[in-house]
């Protein structure tokens, strides 16, 4: 494989069903450079948050290949996988993923106390003044509005420095105010960081943003092109 960053050669992934064998994705391939984005978009039902899955490593697929920061996912174990994704990757999700025992300031920090950063707490208050919650850090996410909460997964997401980050519907839940305004900081910090961004999405003004795109439907890549 590739020297890529993220590398998908022929990913198909298969459930068994009642009526047999049911094809999820079928013969998805791609491959990212550091600083890529690229967006994965499709109706509902065509593969988009199942091949974000495995190309992080969470799942595996049914034949084919990822290879991630240099790992092929599929030689490794599950805790294998669950380090090369502490180390290497970010997640943005819909529905924030915040831990409602810890406020901002510490929801950013347990990433970089994982990795045994020294200087976490300094860090996270920059990454957290960066996404403009500067005033906001010592409240939890029941006292943060859904387009704070988002704000926090963001710089959360970031706090490791990851060389890719996946984000899945990361404006679903957010007013068209708000999902603008985290998607111009998604990029904003792709561009600084030379982050790779993979975004699964439904929208596709956002989706024209990536520098590629990849189209799924029924589980079938239809194109995989520079969409600017």
């Amino acid at each position: 494989m590739s020297t890529s960053i993220l590398d998908a050669r022929n990913l198909s992934k298969a459930v068994p069903s009642a009526e047999g064998e049911l094809a999820i994705l079928d013969d998805v391939s791609l491959s990212l450079d550091k600083g890529d984005s690229l967006a994965i978009v499709g109706t509902s039902g065509s593969g988009k948050s199942t091949l974000l899955g495995l190309l992080a490593g969470l799942d595996l697929p049914t034949s084919g290949e990822v290879q991630l920061a240099g790992h092929l996912l599929g030689a490794l174990d599950e805790d294998q996988r669950a380090r090369v994704r502490a180390e290497h990757v970010g997640f943005v999700f819909q529905s924030f993923q915040l831990l409602d025992s810890l406020n901002a300031l510490e929801n950013v920090m347990l990433p970089l106390e994982l990795h045994g950063r020294s200087n976490a707490q300094a860090k996270a208050t920059e990454l957290l003044d960066r996404v403009g919650l500067g005033a906001r850090l010592h409240h939890y996410p029941r006292q943060l509005s859904g387009g704070e909460q988002q704000r926090v997964a963001v710089a959360r997401a970031f706090a490791a420095e990851p060389a890719v980050l996946f984000a899945d519907e990361p404006t679903g839940n957010l007013d068209s105010h708000t999902g603008a305004t985290i998607t111009e900081l998604l990029f904003e910090l792709n561009r600084e960081r030379g982050t790779t961004l993979v975004l699964v999405t439904h929208d596709e003004r956002l989706a024209q943003r990536c520098q590629r795109l990849l189209r799924l439907e029924g589980g079938r890549q239809l194109v995989d092109e520079l969409s600017q």
